[in-house]
């Protein structure tokens, strides 16, 4: 018999070094859950609830945090905890996680820098430091919410991180009347200043663009310099070749020659075929 968990994290913020906040995020929530108790007799297998048995923490032997290292100038400088801006402008980046006993869990390389041996070994002995700090944290914060639940105080993530902490722009509900939605909206249409210039259709800078209404024009359609040139080139090809089509044409035309209504016209000099042309009264109607 075994237990399936799931670990899903949701993403509120990215300021840069995305791996290590999961990572934190991740190892606190398996140490914070508590799976049902359970009996099992024979093949009987009890599922308790937390009303009759207290719930039980999953066996984490380790904690493994991850430490993020970025390296600028082909590893030059060295920067612990890169933000998003950073990210940008960084050569490399190097991932390792650790353990409090220094044992290392992975290191992942990526970017475009070479390391060398001794710059891993120095990333190494800073991030068995930061790991030891983090974890620290990490156990006196369990052990915070551990004691006020078995003193009956306020727990949980909305009672221990201040306001205005994670998210800024937070606001308090307000009840809104949605009973007069209509004229409300007719009053405010009516008091507002028509748009200075209104666009019936789409206008089409080039294939696959359109502008409706008002807006700054976007800069898509615009063509570089040499595609002005093949399109020059293209569009005389196309008239040249509509102009060899039409003098085909002319010529074509020019060999019949026109004769009495019922007489024959004869297409070519070697040709012996004849052409009769019918009387008006005989012509079809033209249907559309």
């Amino acid at each position: 018999q075994v237990w399936q968990i799931r670990l899903d994290m949701h993403l509120l913020n990215h300021d840069g070094n995305i791996t290590d906040a999961a990572s934190i995020a991740g190892i606190v929530a398996l140490c914070h859950f508590r799976r049902p108790d359970v009996s099992v007799q024979g093949e009987e297998v009890t599922v308790y609830t937390p009303e009759e048995r207290d719930p039980v923490p999953l066996s984490i032997h380790h904690m493994p945090i991850c430490v993020s290292f970025a390296f600028f100038h082909q590893g030059t400088y060295l920067l612990v905890d890169p933000t998003e801006r950073e990210e940008r402008v960084m050569d490399g980046l190097l991932v390792i996680a650790m353990n409090k006993h220094h044992e290392i869990c992975t290191i992942q390389s990526s970017g475009v820098v070479m390391l060398l041996q001794d710059q891993i070994l120095r990333c190494s002995k800073i991030t068995a430091v930061k790991v030891a700090e983090i974890t620290e944290l990490i156990q006196k914060a369990l052990e915070n919410d551990q004691k006020a639940r078995k003193e009956g105080r306020k727990f949980g993530f909305a009672e221990s991180i201040p306001n205005q902490r994670i998210t800024a722009f937070k606001m308090e509900s307000a009840a809104v009347d949605t009973n007069d939605v209509e004229e409300q909206a007719g009053e405010i249409i009516a008091k507002a200043d028509p748009p200075s210039e209104i666009f019936a259709t789409p206008v089409l800078h080039t294939p696959g663009t359109a502008q409706i209404g008002e807006g700054v024009e976007s800069s898509w359609g615009d063509l570089e310099e040499s595609e002005k040139e093949e399109a020059v080139e293209e569009e005389g090809e196309s008239e040249a070749a509509a102009f060899e089509c039409e003098k085909v044409e002319t010529e074509d035309t020019s060999t019949l020659r026109e004769t009495k209504t019922g007489e024959p016209i004869v297409l070519s000099d070697s040709e012996e075929e004849e052409v009769v042309i019918l009387e008006p009264q005989e012509l079809p109607r033209k249907t559309r």
